[in-house]
């Protein structure tokens, strides 16, 4: 047996849908190291695999499977108890790739990540309780629910990280928290009180650009010190333009900005008075103009940030607490998807829980970005138009492929298309006329692995494509492979019998 054909075999049957628990737990062996992040990354396990994982010995193996979609939070929730921070680390961090909306943890998980606290006799750990903490908030795994209870929770340190939210808090919360009878909540209330005090955010501004520097004129009350400095350096005027802080003289400045982009983000904000709207309506830049006529007065900054989703504006990347803010209501998103302005259709396909009329309504939409968001937002989106997305958009098919609406069967039509991802999926399909056996030599390794993989192969054939570089690991995956084949090439590849 060739050692050139123990990795590929491996990889395979990690990936081979078909493979019953017993094999599966052959591969948790260190030997099979190379077909962990198949194993645990690239598809759902049974529980009794699962269990093994979450027990196994090798950080690298629990790492993998808390970075995995597959599982469900439920499943990846006892990581928890891990004792190896960077577990712990994936765990917060949450599934890749990363979705618009991700199935929060379990509220005693986050807590149990949250009020962490490193051993002060273990020396700086690589990955430390703050770490952690921070790759959970930016991970979207926090429910809204646990968000907004965070700031009259029993626990003060919980009370302390939610003064940190300041934002995003309603004034009876931060009324609250500064009256706090623990005086450590009271201090860092009075502390984050300070991003609505202008003159504490032009102290506090730092002059380097970077994170801070940005999240700070995206968010924070400004000064006119602050806005004039901007405007004199022609610096940062997006993100005054975004502010809802803003001072409005300076934001009839902004209206004026050469950059169209500056312009279409003032377009766009919920203060806008009649004059100035109709002023950008005529604009001459499509996209401003666009961005002012879309949506109609009166206007809420809910529905502008739902708009910025759509429009390339959006700032979650910047700030941490994207879950938090305030979604439309579901009636906006109604009225939205009878518009007549494409942006608005495209703002009501983002939103997941439009009723199924106004599903099958945008479903069939001339405009295509409506179809696209669509397939990729909502849970009842009909499976053709996901495959149309996942054609059109190859930024997207890491996440399209997550998804069980993506069309597996009926591809035959789409066997010889250019782009080998797509190819590659139709050779996948066990619904074709015949096996795809011109594509076993293709010239792209993930079509001659789909294709090799697929059921419609003769078992001979099979055999045949086992030993062979270019299609073992396909081979291998091949649902066609009995529980006592696969066994047999784990014993080919040198793995013991009888677990780890």
């Amino acid at each position: 047996m060739s050692s050139s054909l123990t990795e590929p075999w491996l990889r395979g049957v990690a990936a081979n849908a078909a493979a019953p628990s017993g094999v599966l737990l052959r591969l948790l062996h260190p030997a099979a190291r190379a077909a962990w992040q198949v194993l645990c990354r690239e598809r759902a396990l049974p529980s009794a695999v699962v269990d093994a994982v979450i027990a196994h010995p090798e950080p690298a193996l629990r790492r993998a499977f808390a970075r995995s979609h597959y599982a469900t939070a439920a499943q990846r929730s006892p990581l928890v108890d891990d004792p190896d921070a960077f577990v712990l680390s994936d765990l917060a961090s949450g599934p890749q790739p990363r979705r618009e909306r991700v199935e929060p943890l379990p509220d005693d998980v986050v807590e149990t990540l949250l009020t962490r606290q490193d051993d002060p006799a273990g020396g700086r750990p690589f990955a430390t309780a703050d770490d952690i903490r921070h790759d959970l908030v930016y991970s979207r795994q926090i429910s809204v629910s646990y968000h907004r209870a965070m700031p009259a929770h029993r626990n003060p340190g919980l009370r302390v990280q939610a003064a940190g939210r300041w934002l995003w808090l309603t004034p009876g919360q931060r009324e609250a928290l500064l009256a706090d009878p623990e005086p450590s909540v009271r201090d860092a209330a009075r502390r984050h009180s300070r991003v609505l005090d202008p003159a504490a955010m032009e102290a506090e501004l730092p002059e380097a650009d970077g994170h801070m520097r940005s999240l700070m004129l995206l968010e924070y009350a400004v000064s006119h010190a602050v806005a004039e400095a901007c405007l004199a350096q022609g610096r940062d005027l997006w993100s005054l333009a975004h502010n809802r802080h803003t001072p409005a003289d300076v934001v009839a400045r902004l209206a004026h900005d050469p950059d169209p982009r500056v312009r279409a983000c003032v377009a766009g904000r919920a203060d806008l008075g009649r004059p100035l709207l109709d002023e950008l309506a005529r604009d001459p830049d499509d996209a401003v103009r666009t961005r002012a006529r879309a949506h109609p007065l009166p206007r809420t900054w809910p529905q502008r940030h739902a708009l910025d989703r759509v429009f390339g504006l959006a700032t979650e990347d910047i700030g941490p607490f994207g879950e938090m803010r305030v979604e439309p209501d579901s009636e906006w998103y109604g009225t939205c998807a009878a518009s007549e302005h494409p942006l608005l259709r495209r703002v009501a396909a983002t939103c997941p829980g439009l009723p199924e009329h106004l599903v099958r309504r945008l479903a069939d939409d001339p405009d295509e970005q409506v179809r696209h968001l669509l397939a990729c937002n909502h849970p009842l989106a009909p499976p053709r138009i996901v495959l149309d997305a996942f054609v059109a958009i190859p930024r997207g098919r890491p996440y399209l492929l997550t998804l069980s609406r993506l069309p597996r069967t009926g591809l035959r039509h789409l066997l010889g298309h250019g782009d080998p991802e797509v190819r590659g999926l139709a050779a996948g399909d066990p619904t074709l006329g015949g096996p795809p056996v011109d594509l076993l030599t293709d010239t792209d390794a993930g079509v001659r692995r789909a294709a090799a993989a697929n059921p419609l192969l003769p078992a001979d054939l099979i055999a045949t494509l086992l030993d062979r570089p270019a299609t073992a690991e396909g081979a291998a995956a091949n649902p066609g492979l009995s529980a006592e084949r696969l066994h047999e090439l784990l014993d080919r590849a040198g793995l013991p019998r009888g677990g780890q």
